[in-house]
């Protein structure tokens, strides 16, 4: 059996050396192989995509790695397959053949090398089949109007660079290009790569120009760009209505405002480092600008809340329609209450806020009826005291006397230093009751400011999950 084997080979080998020396003879691989000029040549194109080996969105380069096979009939390769023991097929260098000049149209590299010189299948009919693999670099309009949730479309357009359509005309083998080899890409989803022929006549020339163009169908894989990008800064927008929540004299409302600011803003360059310079904006870039916009006006509104908490004596009191809209109703929505008050004990609250509205406005009354009386009683115990029986020792009656305006001096004095006590204390606890409103609006406002924010970023969050979806 192995002498058979042997044997054939041998045989098919010698005629396919008698069969290449004669079919080479007089053949060139100069012109078309053609009998009739006017006759048209037809080259079927078939394209395999092995891997995509980068897309650059900035650049708008997609580099790919192809397997192109072209079929055609040469007119004076052909020969009986009796003649020659039943040879059917030959393997021969293709660049002793003529080939067709197909290019890629839309190349995007500087590489003007020749095609890969890989053999070419030549059949007893002259049917020739050339296999040969090439990486491509082609241009590819990018549209990252949804990064990191987006779809792209890529041309790969191939066609003869010489030939018109009356010399060499171009027909697709199959209605897609094969993916049954695709080695899977770890950023991108293939969902496609139909392929459509076209005939475009330029302004250059008044003959047809056919081409084959393979549409590749891309779809990015999110979930590198969600856990690095997006989540990171969905996460960062959750703290900026939490600077609502810190204390007014903590210090820190406006430093975490500004940090989040920051962080955002370092997210933001790395996504527009990786994106073209267009007018489309991603929409990562656009939820990140929002989010942004967003921390601004919390900052400000901080900054103006702060100055509301850190109204002291000299600020005016809260005008009515403040007490009635914020410390009335707005603080009860929002569950605001003083040291000291809760939800459960609201008369008790009721009863302490009214009284420390009515300090301030009260006090200067009182002490304008507590000055009155106190000098109404000064002079009413000095009639007293000068009105007493005098004594029937003329001596004792003169000591009297002067104890007694002496005792009603000391007391005017007293009277004089204790008025004067009091009316700083109910001026003090007037100014207290006026800072603690201005405090508790300040507060109340915060608790507004950050439901509101929160429902900002969660809308927000939704959309562009949406978007996704």
């Amino acid at each position: 059996m192995d002498l058979f084997y042997v044997g054939t080979g041998a045989a098919q080998g010698k005629y396919a050396q008698m069969l290449f020396n004669e079919l080479f003879e007089d053949y060139s691989n100069a012109l078309r192989p053609v009998e009739d000029t006017d006759k048209v040549l037809n080259v079927t194109l078939q394209i395999t995509l092995s891997q995509i080996k980068d897309m650059d969105e900035r650049n708008q380069i997609l580099t790919a790695y192809l397997w192109i096979r072209q079929s055609w009939y040469d007119a004076y390769l052909n020969w009986d397959r009796d003649k020659y023991d039943g040879l059917d097929s030959i393997r021969i260098p293709s660049n002793i053949v003529w080939r067709p000049d197909i290019v890629l149209y839309n190349k995007a590299d500087d590489d003007v090398s020749e095609p890969v010189n890989t053999n070419v299948v030549l059949r007893y009919d002259g049917k020739i089949t050339w296999d040969a693999p090439a990486i491509t670099k082609s241009s590819c309009v990018v549209d990252v109007s949804y990064f990191p949730f987006d779809s792209q479309q890529c041309n790969l357009t191939f066609g003869s660079w010489t030939y018109n359509g009356n010399q060499v005309d171009i027909f697709n083998a199959l209605d897609s290009g094969d993916l049954s080899d695709f080695i899977e890409d770890v950023e991108w989803e293939i969902h496609g790569m139909p392929a459509v022929k076209n005939v475009i006549t330029y302004g250059c020339c008044s003959e047809p120009y056919p081409d084959v163009t393979f549409t590749l169908i891309l779809k990015r894989k999110s979930s590198f760009y969600i856990f690095n990008l997006l989540l990171p800064c969905v996460l960062i927008s959750f703290l900026a209505p939490l600077g609502f929540y810190l204390p007014a004299d903590s210090g820190e409302k406006v430093s975490l405002g500004v940090t989040v600011l920051l962080a955002l803003t370092v997210f933001q360059l790395m996504v527009a480092e990786s994106m073209p310079p267009s007018e489309n904006v991603p929409l990562i870039g656009k939820y990140y600008i929002a989010t942004m916009t967003m921390i601004t006006a919390s900052t400000a509104l901080t900054i103006i809340i702060m100055n509301i908490h850190h109204c002291g004596s000299g600020a005016k009191p809260v005008p009515q329609w403040a007490r009635v809209v914020i410390l009335d109703y707005m603080s009860k929505i929002f569950f605001v209450y003083d040291v000291g008050e809760n939800c459960t004990n609201p008369q008790k609250a009721k009863e302490q806020e009214l009284k420390l509205r009515k300090d301030y406005k009260y006090w200067k009354e009182q002490e304008r009826y507590e000055e009155l009386k106190r000098s109404r009683n000064t002079e009413r115990d000095l009639q007293k005291k000068l009105n007493e029986p005098l004594n029937t020792s003329h001596g004792v009656q003169g000591e009297n006397g002067k104890d007694a305006a002496s005792c009603c001096s000391c007391y005017k004095i007293l009277m004089k230093n204790i008025e004067y006590i009091a009316n700083c204390v109910r001026r003090h606890k007037a100014n207290h009751a006026k800072g603690v409103e201005w405090k508790k609006v300040a507060k109340v406002m915060d608790r507004f400011f950050m439901w509101i924010f929160f429902i900002m970023v969660f809308f927000m969050s939704v959309l562009i999950i949406g978007k996704a979806v």
